[in-house]
């Protein structure tokens, strides 16, 4: 695992002073090239001034954001997009909530929280009513960002909730007696339209869909949407789409320009400007229980996410969202979806 001493000891530069010819015996003592010039040395001084560019801080917002990352189609990146944005955010200088809906626990694992099925879950909160201050743990790599995680008790929620009372809104009730300020809250939904991802949309503010640039991109992109409009028509009427990010975005191919050209048309101003590239680090990251903005904070992929998290944060000040806007899933073509299949 990388650690901040790594990144920080070698750019330690000794006194200044004149260098000294060296012979024999003390030709390793002699003073080494400045870390620029080498692959490592730029690799760190890069990472320091993108940290250093991301605690410069952003405009918060003036009510918390609750933000659903949602896509029932599995691997276009739900959780490593909330985890990342979260931390960049939480950088930036934010209180962070990441809520962990997938049973699977990958928000969880990403951001280094223990999940066990002993471990108070967010499980508790929906089926047990517990309240969600009980179960938020800190995220100990980024200060200001915290996690409600999932466990594997979550896979039986579905069936549970069926029988209970409000089973729809019973995430909502837990967020609006959570009593910390927080300025956004990402929630992470399964790779499903079930009750656990319509506890997020009743409780959401605004869903935030990742579209990959691959083949089949936007296969049943068109039920979400229809689901999204049916939610606000019944249950949570300030619900919208307000972004759509493209990941896995690879410039060397045709497809993935095809792609993004195609969900630019349709979809306009609701798509960020910013894409996120095809990444090995983003892929290692939460293997090490890191986000890719502290385990390798010089990557592309961490600049992306730096600069996706910066538009988001921009949108929610400039951007007065009235019921003409909020209207992306009424407006939505589901013959479009057919279109770059």
């Amino acid at each position: 695992m990388r650690s901040d001493a790594n990144i920080a000891g070698p750019m330690t530069d000794p006194v200044p002073g004149p260098r000294t010819e060296s012979t024999g015996e003390d030709v390793s003592r002699e003073t080494p090239p400045p870390m620029d010039d080498t692959p490592i040395g730029r690799a760190a001084q890069l990472a320091v001034e993108t940290l250093g560019r991301a605690g410069a801080g952003l405009p918060r917002p003036e009510q918390t954001r609750i933000i659903v990352v949602a896509n029932q189609k599995g691997g276009v990146g739900k959780t490593t997009t909330t985890v990342n944005l979260a931390a960049s955010l939480a950088l930036h200088g934010s209180r962070v909530l990441v809520i962990d809906l997938d049973p699977q626990g990958n928000a969880s694992t990403a951001l280094g929280i223990d999940h066990h099925a002993e471990v108070p879950s967010i499980y508790d909160v929906l089926v047990d009513s517990r309240p969600l201050a009980e179960i938020v743990q800190p995220v100990t790599e980024v200060e200001g960002l915290f996690c409600a995680p999932a466990t594997i008790d979550l896979a039986g929620a579905e069936i549970e909730l069926v029988s209970l009372v409000a089973r729809e809104s019973r995430l909502q009730r837990a967020i609006q007696s959570y009593e910390q300020p927080l300025d956004y809250i990402f929630i992470d939904c399964p790779p499903s339209l079930g009750l656990l991802t319509v506890n997020a949309l009743v409780a959401g503010q605004e869903v935030l869909i990742p579209i990959q640039c691959e083949y089949y991109a936007l296969e049943g992109l068109g039920q979400l949407l229809r689901n999204v409009d049916l939610v606000r028509g019944h249950l949570n009427p300030t619900l919208h789409v307000s972004t759509i990010l493209l990941t896995m975005y690879d410039g060397r191919t045709r497809l993935a320009s095809q792609v993004a050209e195609e969900v630019r048309n349709h979809f306009g101003d609701e798509v960020l400007r910013t894409s996120i590239p095809r990444s090995v680090r983003i892929s290692e990251a939460p293997s090490y229980g890191q986000t890719v903005l502290t385990y390798d904070p010089g990557s592309s992929g961490a600049l992306s996410y730096l600069e996706a998290a910066r538009e988001i944060a921009l949108r929610g000040v400039r951007v007065s969202y009235d019921a003409t806007h909020a209207h992306i899933g009424a407006q939505s073509d589901p013959n479009m979806v057919e279109g770059i299949q």
